[in-house]
């Protein structure tokens, strides 16, 4: 049996962990990964890739810095929470908001000092990105629109750091990156609609707080539309295997959102559209593989 001294140990432990959002973050560690071997290095092999001690470095670098991220958004934003997410944010609060902030820049420190194990210019990239998540965090979050842009930009940063490492700058990558930056796009502007309650308490003065929820469901259905163009660009263009079959999908399941979206009214409703996004970024993550299904079943051959 646990004594109640450890029992408190792991419950602010399993907190930290809700804070920095770790499962978040192990979805981007795999997408940097799928995302070396099938898009930006698909001629190297699984262990050459799984062995790079830099590729290593600079993801590890992106966990450390964006659960950085996430602990101090959770710092500042801890009043709305308490107000948007009442059940998440009484477990975030039995770690203090002094102990958060320790972790904070030692994370930080972390960071920086794995970047530079590649080189100096990975060491500028990550403090940038470092400063770039604090001054959304601090400032620009409570911008309308900015704040949004802002966020989904961040939020695909950590991929150009292997882009950039790889020195693959192909076209299709950047169609790659702006789909999944809008995505990431319409889903801050559905988080900005499902925490319209703590926004309005603590003056954030978010799209649908300063011009009404109408023009914020005209921002997501127009982006949702160039999300649609932007699939059916990739699609036509280049050679995407059997991803396709995500993009298709993909083109469906936003269909379907806008036209939630405008009976949409309730938190709960919002939270439905919220979670359909996120789908569809998590599945878009597993689906990278299909991009080039000869070298799986090239490997499961080898296997059997």
């Amino acid at each position: 049996m646990l004594s109640r001294k450890q029992k408190l140990f792991f419950y602010k432990l399993f907190s930290l962990f809700s804070v920095v959002r770790g499962y978040n973050i192990l979805i981007i560690v795999i997408a940097q990964y799928l995302a070396a071997r099938y898009i930006l290095a698909p001629k190297e092999g699984f262990m050459e890739i799984i062995l790079d001690t830099h590729l290593l470095a600079l993801v590890l670098a992106s966990a450390v810095a964006i659960a950085a991220g996430y602990i101090i958004n959770n710092f500042y934003d801890a009043e709305k929470d308490l107000i948007n997410r009442p059940k998440k944010s009484m477990l975030d609060r039995l770690v203090s908001q002094r102990t958060k902030i320790a972790t904070y820049f030692t994370l930080n420190f972390i960071s920086v000092a794995i970047a530079s194990f590649v080189s100096f210019n990975a060491f500028i990239f990550f403090s940038a990105y470092i400063f770039g998540i604090w001054f959304y965090s601090h400032k620009l979050k409570k911008i309308p629109f900015l704040g949004n842009l802002t966020s989904a930009m961040l939020a695909i940063t950590p991929f150009f750091a292997i882009f950039i490492y790889y020195g693959n700058l192909h076209s299709v990558i950047f169609v790659h990156a702006a789909f999944l930056f809008l995505l990431i796009l319409i889903r801050e502007f559905i988080k900005d609609l499902e925490n319209i309650k703590g926004d309005l308490a603590q003056n954030y003065k978010t799209i649908p707080v300063m011009y009404g929820e109408k023009v914020s469901k005209g921002l997501i259905t127009l982006s949702a539309s160039i999300a649609i163009l932007v699939t059916i660009f990739l699609i036509t263009q280049y050679d995407t295997g059997y991803m396709r079959f995500y993009f298709y999908g993909s083109i469906g399941l936003l269909i379907f959102s806008v036209l939630i979206l405008y009976r949409a009214n309730t938190k709960p409703q919002y939270l439905l559209l919220h979670n359909v996004l996120k789908f569809i970024i998590v599945s878009g993550v597993f689906s990278i593989p299909l991009l080039n299904i000869d070298v799986i079943l090239n490997n499961i051959t080898r296997v059997l």
